[in-house]
């Protein structure tokens, strides 16, 4: 089974302008992380999905998919707290040639564990893609149990895991007992080297938007064998890492392109521009990492 991440994923931002999706920039955002990132996640958390129309999400996943043109991976995002709509997502992003799909639980209505893997069945019968699902249980208020995680395993197109509960002792239960060839992602940029250290298989990472290659290098140094090294990347990214959390991803990571000028900064509400303070704290954590700013 291949690794459709190829070790480090960039859960990418959406850029706006006035209101609108900045196409032009979302375009130069695609071909620099061709180049730096392993795979590309399109209209996920990162990207603001949820405040997009469906024709706006249709739009953003067809032109990242367009602009790719097979060089990397393009994973979707195709999560709704409705199986029903779910299971319309991934019919779409099949046809409009992503690789693969990203499905968040169920949020908000929630369910039991029994009925997130029906959700997940549900969603893997109606298309032929390969899905990472994705446990976020500070987003959704629903946790993928180990247990359950080894039911979704079994799956024939259910692949791999992106694991955001923050849970390192859950984290090592699910890998020790789901299959091998299932594939467990960090969902936190702050625990990738650890996560790898028992066993996991990369990231998908939000300070990928702004570091693609020292994300994408840290992962493949632990997979060279290189651990100091990776470790140490970690390490001295973890400042930066924490500092990109200080509010609600994707406030501070966007707050960071804009100084970059690698888009605007502009959110989409509910989401709100980042309070003076953490703006200081963010710049004094870019600089730490050698970013002008």
């Amino acid at each position: 089974m291949n690794d459709l991440v190829r070790g480090c994923g960039v859960a990418l931002v959406t850029p706006f302008s006035n209101g609108e999706i900045d196409y032009e920039t979302l375009g130069k955002l695609v071909d620099m992380h061709v180049e730096k990132s392993g795979s590309i996640i399109a209209a996920g958390t990162t990207s603001e999905a949820s405040t997009m129309t469906d024709d706006e999400y249709h739009q953003v996943v067809e032109f990242i998919v367009k602009r790719v043109n097979g060089r990397i991976p393009v994973i979707a995002g195709a999560g709704s707290n409705c199986t029903s709509s779910a299971v319309k997502k991934a019919k779409f992003c099949e046809e409009a040639g992503a690789d693969g799909l990203l499905v968040v639980t169920p949020y908000y209505n929630k369910t039991t564990q029994r009925g997130l893997v029906n959700h997940y069945r549900m969603i893997a019968e109606s298309t032929k893609l390969p899905i990472i699902v994705y446990n976020v249980p500070g987003r959704t208020g629903m946790n993928i149990e180990p247990k359950t995680a080894v039911e979704l395993s079994q799956i024939e197109n259910i692949v791999g895991i992106k694991e955001a509960s923050g849970n390192i002792s859950q984290v090592a239960e699910m890998i020790r007992i789901c299959p091998k060839d299932f594939f467990v992602y960090s969902g936190n940029d702050d625990m990738v080297v650890p996560l790898m250290a028992l066993g996991g298989h990369g990231v998908i990472s939000v300070v990928a938007n702004i570091l693609p290659a020292e994300t994408k290098k840290m992962v493949d140094d632990f997979n060279a064998g290189d651990i100091e090294a990776a470790r140490d990347a970690q390490l001295s990214l973890n400042g930066l890492i924490n500092a990109l959390f200080i509010e609600t991803n994707p406030i501070p990571v966007k707050e960071a392109m804009g100084v970059m000028n690698l888009c605007s900064p502009e959110l989409r509400a509910p989401l709100y521009p980042m309070s003076d303070a953490n703006k200081e704290k963010l710049m004094a954590e870019m600089r730490d990492c050698g970013i002008s700013c």
